[in-house]
């Protein structure tokens, strides 16, 4: 892009954004996607100012790749520009998190970021003091504290008895879960099977950092255990070692729909790959990493 048209661009963003006009919306979802930065940080925050005005949920999925924006000021524009959209910005919370969360970002944008989680937060309380909450499980309208409790907990409203079900279930599981845990790869980290093993010691042999079967919540009222996540590429790993058995394949297919619902980069792992399971990564991270290939 050159320069003339670059600024051109770049002056109908910041024009839009004082337009007071809901017809922007298109315009400034597709300046967002430019190949300019300027053209994408000044688009970023002409839709913030739109808030209230623009189609909100439409402006919140625009918004949310731009936090995984190759350079840092848009990142920054694209958290304050989502702050402005309150409850409608719930989705990003997760998105918001993780970028916080991240080692080399840079401080301002960390500054911008925690700023917008902490309205979206506000407003998502107050919109939840004026709500009136039934169990999902039985139908039954809870009190506060039965919906403070099961919020906490699941990230879902559930009346007294309905909890103690739902935490026993979940605690039997992650019991078993645990048990599963018996091969030790080479760094010490405790897995399910060996090609687990074989994923995380190709990752620590290319220095990567990871958390294994760590639970993250991606999206609203689901929690998620990724077999692997690396913080410094925000790059979820799931190693599929059993997709021959029909209810494996459907929770599977069920954790990937959630992965994309919530716009995370996913790097499936398959076990017909297993004999080659350390090239098979290597080759998949060259799209998320190329400087590990060479190693």
């Amino acid at each position: 892009m050159n320069i003339t048209n670059e600024r051109q661009l770049a002056a109908r963003a910041a024009a839009l954004g004082v337009s007071a006009d809901a017809v922007a919306f298109a315009e400034l979802a597709a300046l967002a996607r430019s190949d300019s930065a300027l053209v994408r940080r000044l688009a970023a925050s002409a839709l913030g100012k739109l808030a209230g005005i623009i189609p909100e949920a439409d402006a919140v999925a625009v918004l949310m790749p731009l936090l995984r924006d190759l350079h840092p000021q848009v990142r920054q524009y694209a958290a304050k520009a989502l702050g402005a959209f309150g409850t409608a910005a719930e989705p990003a919370l997760p998105d918001l998190r993780d970028l916080y969360r991240r080692p080399d970002e840079k401080d301002y944008v960390k500054r911008s970021v925690l700023a917008a989680g902490k309205t979206i937060r506000e407003a998502l309380a107050i919109a939840a003091q004026q709500a009136v909450h039934a169990c999902q499980k039985c139908g039954r309208t809870v009190t506060d504290d039965e919906y403070a409790r099961s919020q906490q907990a699941f990230q879902r409203t559930y009346c007294d008895p309905c909890f103690d079900e739902v935490f026993l279930a979940r605690r039997n599981w992650e019991t078993q879960v645990e048990l599963n845990k018996t091969i030790q790869a080479a760094d010490g980290t405790v897995v399910q099977s060996d090609g687990e093993r074989l994923v995380a010691e190709e990752l620590a042999a290319l220095g990567l950092a990871f958390r294994y079967d760590n639970r993250f919540r991606i999206i609203k009222g689901y929690a998620i255990r990724p077999d692997f996540y690396l913080p410094e590429l925000d790059l979820y790993i799931e190693y599929w070692g059993m997709e021959d058995k029909l209810d494996y394949r459907i929770g599977m297919l069920e954790k990937q729909k959630l992965y994309q619902q919530a716009g995370k980069r996913l790097l499936s792992l398959h076990a017909h790959e297993k004999p080659r399971l350390r090239e098979a990564l290597r080759e998949k991270l060259k799209h998320f990493l190329p400087q590990a290939t060479g190693r």
